[in-house]
């Protein structure tokens, strides 16, 4: 029997429209009404996540940044893993190396030198996540990812401040290659997680700041088997959850080799899907509520 259903959101629990569907609304609701625990499992940071949720109304804890924060229903932190000061100047001194793009994610907000590139980066991961959905429909999800940028001459008072905590650093790329050589240079650096949440980033987090590893703390302190959790999801920063629980669904959207590790596949992010897959578990019809 389910009894924690954790969600992503670009391209799964989102629409197009950068908006939580009626329907993913009704079945979220339905799910806690009869005592699930859902958590939302992101990799956007708790500010980007929290006035999406809030419209639409719905509350529960959310594993932000990859799992490098998780927050209670009521907005406080009850769980941080983040980066060493060292281990963070390393990933820094790499990407900088190689003058690639990136932002910083930490405590203290957003932060990118080059805000235009920053929007260009959010554009390309929610039209990764939304293959069918047109430029107009995404504008305004875009638009609004620029209020969550911090402009910085450069990282290094990030960098140097004891009281910056830094989560996630999320390199982008347009060329595959520069993308495809950059991973194989962060991974001679011990004590990171590499992944993805579109075709042209890399999402650099500590090991314990994975979707997983903060999925599987947040059921165990709450009495719930990882047999008993179910994971919805879409991409690469989805797969360390899929892996540990004991239902695993990835969006009709996914990339065939994501649905590959999955148990079950259900409808894309303009369908409903996330909707769809909590009903199966429910064993409610469509429209029953």
């Amino acid at each position: 029997m389910i009894q924690c259903i954790a969600i992503d959101m670009d391209g799964t629990l989102l629409n197009g429209k950068h908006e939580i569907s009626t329907e993913n609304i009704h079945a979220i609701k339905k799910a806690q009404s009869i005592g699930i625990e859902v958590v939302i499992a992101t990799g956007r940071s708790y500010p980007e996540s929290i006035y999406i949720l809030e419209k639409a109304g719905i509350k529960c804890h959310c594993i932000c940044v990859n799992g490098a924060e998780v927050r209670s229903p009521n907005g406080e932190i009850i769980n941080i893993n983040f980066f060493s000061k060292k281990l963070a100047t390393d990933v820094v001194d790499t990407l900088m190396e190689e003058k690639m793009y990136f932002e910083v994610f930490s405590d203290k907000g957003l932060f990118t030198t080059d805000i235009e590139k920053g929007i260009e980066m959010f554009a390309d991961i929610a039209a990764s996540a939304n293959v069918n959905t047109s430029k107009g429909r995404l504008g305004k999800g875009i638009s609004e990812r620029a209020e969550f940028l911090k402009k910085v001459d450069s990282f290094d008072n990030i960098l140097n401040d004891m009281n910056i905590k830094i989560y996630k650093i999320l390199a982008f790329s347009l060329n595959k290659k520069a993308l495809a050589d950059m991973k194989i240079l962060l991974e001679k650096i011990n004590g990171i997680a590499i992944s993805s949440s579109a075709i042209h980033n890399i999402e650099i987090n500590t090991l314990e700041a994975q979707k997983g590893e903060a999925l599987e703390a947040f059921v165990k302190e709450r009495g719930i088997s990882l047999d008993n959790t179910m994971a919805i999801g879409d991409n690469y920063n989805d797969l360390s959850m899929f892996q540990k629980v004991g239902r695993s669904v990835a969006m009709g959207n996914a990339s065939e080799k994501i649905k590959e590790q999955c148990d079950f596949v259900t409808t894309t992010n303009e369908e409903n899907g996330v909707s769809k897959a909590i009903l199966d578990v429910l064993k409610i019809k469509e429209n029953s509520f």
